[in-house]
């Protein structure tokens, strides 16, 4: 019989058979399974010759919330399709495949990879490209991820986080296809060709003004009291705001950073100022971690910025000249040297490694005492500069 609605009303399935399909006349493959109180479209055909051939069957939805109309012109591309070679059944599995294998997936398979290979400090770094940055993307399947949607992602991040984000996402990207593709997950790497953006040598320096602005402004919390210590300390965005307690000693006032918390994974040890320490003992926590509220140390730097900059720029009425979290660290470093301390003492605060240093006879211990007085001096400084200012503020708190 021809499949219509008339007809399915009419037609009784023979007695006693739970699972029945009747074909239509006109359409071959193409039937209604009823089976367990419901009908079900279906198309059904055989695919190859000889030993390779094979019977597939395909299900195109339940009757009657697919009408006949509808159904019979889903089974009739499929059988142009079968007519013409194809295999829609396999075809179909494959994309189903396809799209489990998501992109997500493939980055939290790399970021498992790499954890064991990477240091902390550059794992968190590749974690936030691939993880925070790319989250719009995690829901695609991995072979939608061509050149163009990488391009245009990159553009995203120069427009909003700037050139030189713009390029750490893109090593990370093409880092992440580069093992795909030895992995057998992925067959090209999109990020080949795509745009390497040039990125602009920086040299702000804040004023004394512009730091008492900052300082004065960032009211309490998480953010508030990372963004004084980095002022304070000259030190690097991620060594203090994913600082653990392990790694704080009030005997001795000194904050010991292990190698793989580094940048340059040595050892690196910061005397802490009065200030400092003042900032570190009023906090309480239980936890490893400092700051933020999970397991992963604070996270939210971005948010946080925004409202600080939004809260400056309505305290004076215009935003102070665009200046970045890293900013403070090259403010430290200048400022330090400014008031007398020599350039060795001051990288040494930084953890640099540079020709100040003669190889071969480096010494976590070197400079102990005159880091002490060099961050004493700077932590005298920045806090009579931000004396007397007054400020009616909200916290500014980030979560992890």
């Amino acid at each position: 019989m021809k499949l219509s609605a008339q007809a399915i009303r009419d037609y009784r399935p023979p007695a006693g058979k739970s699972d029945h399909i009747v074909f239509d006349e006109d359409l071959s493959g193409f039937g209604l399974r009823y089976r367990d109180g419901r009908k079900t479209w279906v198309f059904q055909y055989a695919f190859g010759t000889g030993e390779s051939r094979v019977n597939a069957r395909m299900t195109l939805g339940e009757y009657p919330a697919l009408p006949p109309a509808k159904a019979r012109e889903t089974a009739q591309d499929l059988y142009a399709k079968v007519r013409l070679g194809q295999h829609p059944a396999a075809d179909k599995k494959v994309s189903r495949g396809e799209a489990r294998n998501t992109f997500g997936r493939l980055v939290r398979d790399y970021l498992e990879f790499k954890q064991s290979e990477l240091r902390d400090a550059s794992y968190v770094e590749v974690e936030r490209y691939l993880n925070r940055y790319a989250r719009a993307l995690h829901g695609l399947p991995a072979t939608a991820i061509d050149r163009k949607r990488i391009a245009d992602f990159l553009d995203s991040i120069a427009r909003h986080s700037g050139p030189v984000s713009a390029n750490r996402a893109r090593t990370s990207l093409s880092a992440l296809f580069a093992w795909a593709m030895r992995k057998g997950l992925h067959d090209s790497n999109p990020v080949v060709a795509t745009e390497t953006r040039k990125e602009k040598s920086r040299h702000r320096v804040l004023t004394d003004p512009e730091l008492s602005t900052v300082w004065n402004m960032l009211g309490d919390g998480d953010y508030a009291d990372i963004l004084r210590l980095l002022i304070l300390t000259g030190q690097r965005a991620r060594e203090i705001a994913d600082l653990r307690w392990s790694e704080i000693d009030f005997d001795r006032d000194l904050i010991s950073l292990p190698p793989e918390r580094t940048k340059n994974a040595r050892p690196h040890e910061v005397p802490m100022s009065g200030a400092v320490r003042d900032i570190l003992k009023a906090r309480t926590g239980t936890r490893d971690f400092v700051f933020g509220v999970g397991a992963g140390g604070f996270s939210g730097w971005t948010r946080c910025k925004e409202r600080l900059d939004r809260r400056i720029g309505d305290e004076l009425g215009k935003p102070l000249p665009h200046w970045t979290v890293h900013d403070l660290r090259r403010t430290a470093a200048t400022r330090m040297v400014d008031l007398g301390e020599g350039p060795h003492i001051v990288e040494a605060v930084l953890n640099h490694v540079s020709g100040h240093r003669v190889a071969g006879i480096y010494n976590r211990s070197l400079y102990k005492a005159e880091k002490a007085q060099a961050l004493s001096k700077w932590a005298t400084h920045v806090l009579a500069v931000a004396k007397g200012k007054k400020s009616n503020v909200t916290p500014i708190r980030g979560r992890a």
